[in-house]
């Protein structure tokens, strides 16, 4: 690390400035991750296509927040431009990403150099001043004690997130000595307990293993070990219960809220399952082709849903049908992002759109519901509940026919 060259000064954001303030976000002290019109493209033989177009949300210090839709939306474009992971063909293309650490309270190191403190406090500004990990060089120290040490990631699949020829052992331990200023026996130590802390039965034996010696369930528990290790203040975790069978996701949906509410990390959760939500979130962001189309608290957007998407998406839960004798769907399929229709981008599908109203000009903007609950609809306040109940009839008939 000593050869890298000296990186520039990361970008440092008043947060006082008229620029940094939002009616829509939390106050600058509660928000650990502020993303502001992020544009994400990626550059084929057939030209642009825009992934992410304009994405904006704000992650409250402490919180799960829940960044929903179906594939094909953005959601994992949205958490691989936080750590700086698009490659080519893809290109950030605009936006900031502000991330404000915590300071010398959490994630620096002490002055007594006390064991489990990382070793980058030259680069931890106190609480209150964020840094645009956009504006970071690519090979900076910042953002390389940035990924994995301040914002941790759990990946989609953990066979292919976990290297087949190194011990389990060994992958946690090269995380630690990387960000943390310990020698290599404290290093299998904190890792035998972070194993243990994951419920993973025996650490002492386990720590030895290669990952193909282990069901898919406890390979899911060595990465969310991995990531946590270094206790983040962001951990991204990116459709964690995929690949498991239904008793192993409630296992491991149950491990991330209880080490969540234990270490107090800031959980940026991508998935398209609306009952992981229900169970794990407190904040929800709904995303449809590259921008999110709806945002508020979980119990509010759970009751209380304003765009036609998510209306549309929680009448399509098998537990919100079951007294009904079809199962709602949603009409149509998900345009390509080459081919972006005019207007809002759900009114092909959406059973409320108005001809020459939705389906004209630029996508509708982000509006104020309520506090902390906006939606980008033109018709939010007009749809009633009769409309839904047709809408609701409509969908469950053609979707079963």
């Amino acid at each position: 690390m000593s050869s890298r060259h000296t990186p520039p000064e990361p970008e440092v954001i008043d947060s006082c400035s008229p620029d940094s303030s939002s009616t829509s976000s939390p106050a600058a002290s509660d928000t650990v991750l502020d993303v502001r019109e992020l544009r994400v493209s990626f550059f084929t033989e057939e030209g642009e296509v825009r992934a992410v177009d304009g994405v904006s949300f704000a992650m409250k210090r402490g919180r799960i927040l829940a960044l929903v839709g179906e594939s094909g939306c953005g959601k994992s474009v949205t958490s691989y431009s936080i750590l700086r992971l698009i490659q080519k063909p893809g290109k950030i293309m605009g936006g900031k990403i502000l991330f404000s650490p915590a300071g010398e309270g959490r994630g620096t190191r002490a002055e007594d150099g006390g064991a489990g403190q990382v070793l980058h406090s030259h680069s931890t500004p106190a609480l209150g001043t964020p840094i645009d990990i956009t504006a970071l060089a690519e090979n900076s120290d910042e953002l390389f004690h940035l990924r994995g040490g301040q914002i941790s990631m759990i990946f989609q699949e953990p066979m292919t997130a976990l290297s087949p020829v190194h011990t389990v052992g060994n992958q946690i331990c090269e995380a630690i000595l990387l960000h943390q200023n310990l020698s290599k026996a404290e290093a299998r130590a904190k890792a035998v307990e972070m194993l243990g802390k994951v419920g993973i039965p025996g650490p002492e034996k386990r720590i030895d293993q290669y990952p193909f010696e282990m069901s898919g369930g406890m390979r899911q528990r060595v990465v969310i070990a991995m990531a946590l290790v270094c206790n983040p203040e962001i951990l991204i975790a990116d459709e964690p219960t995929t690949a498991l069978d239904v008793t192993i996701q409630a296992q491991i949906m149950g491990l991330m809220k209880g080490l969540q509410r234990d270490l107090g990390t800031s959980t940026l959760l991508i998935t398209h399952d609306l009952g992981v939500v229900a169970q794990l979130a407190d904040d929800v962001a709904v995303m449809y082709l590259g921008r999110i189309v709806e945002r508020g608290d979980v119990r509010t957007l759970m009751k209380h849903p304003k765009h036609p998407y998510t209306i549309m998406l929680l009448k399509s839960l098998p537990s919100m049908a079951l007294n009904k004798a079809r199962l709602p769907s949603i009409k149509g399929t998900i345009p390509s992002l080459k081919e972006m229709p005019p207007g809002c981008p759900f009114h092909p599908r959406c059973p409320f759109a108005v001809p020459g109203r939705c389906d004209i000009g630029t996508p509708p903007p982000l509006e104020d519901v309520d506090q902390d609950h906006a939606a980008a609809c033109l018709r939010w306040r007009e749809i009633t509940a009769e409309e839904i109940d047709r809408a609701d009839t409509e969908t469950g008939s053609e979707g079963n026919d």
